[in-house]
């Protein structure tokens, strides 16, 4: 364990969450004010958030939200305030922020906030990171050389958590259904050869270590899926499951893992056949992804798992074209707000997220 986070508290249960801006010019301002309005009647944990308090209350005042913002210089006044004012770590930006027009002069700032928060957590300060939405292209223009997001956390986290492995492995979670894509953004025709027997192992393996760790499932269920149609039909509609996934399943099941598979995709994700698993690994992104987009598309959670800290994020994007115009839902942010607390108290973990 690094110095700076040496003395963290023993329950994160007493920290606030850390949540950062993200894109100012899109819906990340307006779903934190609508959740904090409903904090109460969503019994949502105690959150302090980075970003410019300016903007912030501008953007109050076009949804037409009479609603109390505090400038707190140290997060952990965020319990207090957070009963009677929505508490909020200033970080200024560039230039004046209009919804729907990104500008990458704010870069900095939406970067700052999310360095920000992965040090409030490392030094023990916060008990998670929940992260607005950014959009890459902006970062891009403005030189920003991460993959995205969650590469950049990767990287943060080697810097605060130098002793500690940070291997990022993406979880959607909702209440029905959490699933694990192997590949992930990379186009359809490179996913087989992407697909190796060691990514999967890896994959499973994280996994399986979150599931106990954050979810509180001492003996986690996992199912993967095949990559080609009915699985491979035994080799004849494609070799990749008795080549590298099958071999896979197998070194895991030698493990002491409980994983079974692989499942043909199509018959996985139906009611009854989630009942069967508390996680499901699918070999491709939308392979993944229609599944629980289809089941909770307002109410997906996007997880880091693989990571020494709990990170989660709305499933969905910056959503420019409806910023501060009043039809954002803070369906996904409350989710992930309410799975950041979980995750990063696991005794009080159930089944589901």
């Amino acid at each position: 364990m690094s110095k700076e986070h040496a003395n963290t508290p023993a329950d994160p249960r007493d920290l606030p969450l850390a949540v950062t801006m993200g894109d100012p010019a899109g819906i990340g301002l307006d779903i934190i004010l609508l959740a904090w309005n409903q904090r109460n009647t969503r019994r949502l944990p105690p959150f302090a958030l980075l970003a410019d308090i300016e903007a912030l209350g501008e953007r109050a005042r076009q949804l037409n939200l009479n609603i109390a913002l505090r400038d707190i210089s140290d997060i952990l006044q965020a319990a207090e305030t957070f009963k009677s004012a929505l508490p909020v770590i200033h970080q200024p930006l560039a230039t004046k922020c209009r919804p729907g027009a990104p500008d990458t002069k704010n870069a900095p700032a939406i970067l700052r906030s999310i360095e920000t928060a992965t040090q409030l957590v490392a030094h023990g300060q916060a008990s998670a990171i929940v992260t607005n939405p950014i959009a890459k292209s902006v970062l891009y223009a403005a030189g920003f050389d991460h993959p995205g997001h969650t590469e950049y956390l990767a990287h943060l986290s080697k810097l605060h958590y130098p002793d500690e492995p940070a291997t990022p492995v993406m979880m959607l979670a909702c209440d029905e259904l959490r699933v694990v894509p192997a590949t992930i953004h990379i186009p359809l025709r490179n996913v087989p050869t992407a697909l190796t027997s060691e990514l999967i192992e890896a994959t499973v393996r994280i996994t399986a270590d979150a599931l106990k760790t954050r979810f509180g499932i001492d003996n986690p269920r996992i199912a993967l899926t095949g990559l080609n149609p009915h699985a491979g039909e035994n080799g004849t509609l494609g070799s990749e499951e008795n080549d590298t996934i099958i071999p896979a399943i197998e070194k895991l099941r030698d493990e002491g893992l409980n994983v079974t598979g692989p499942h043909p995709a199509d018959t996985m994700f139906h009611e009854a056949a989630r009942q069967s698993y508390d996680a499901a690994v699918a070999m491709y992104h939308d392979q993944a992804l229609i599944p629980i987009k289809t089941l909770a598309f307002d109410r997906g959670v996007n997880t880091t798992l693989g990571l020494p800290f709990v990170r989660t994020s709305p499933d969905h994007g910056t959503a420019f074209d409806i910023a501060g115009k009043g039809s954002a839902s803070p369906e996904s942010l409350i989710a992930s707000l309410r799975l950041a607390a979980q995750m990063a108290s696991p005794h009080q973990s159930a089944r589901k997220p």
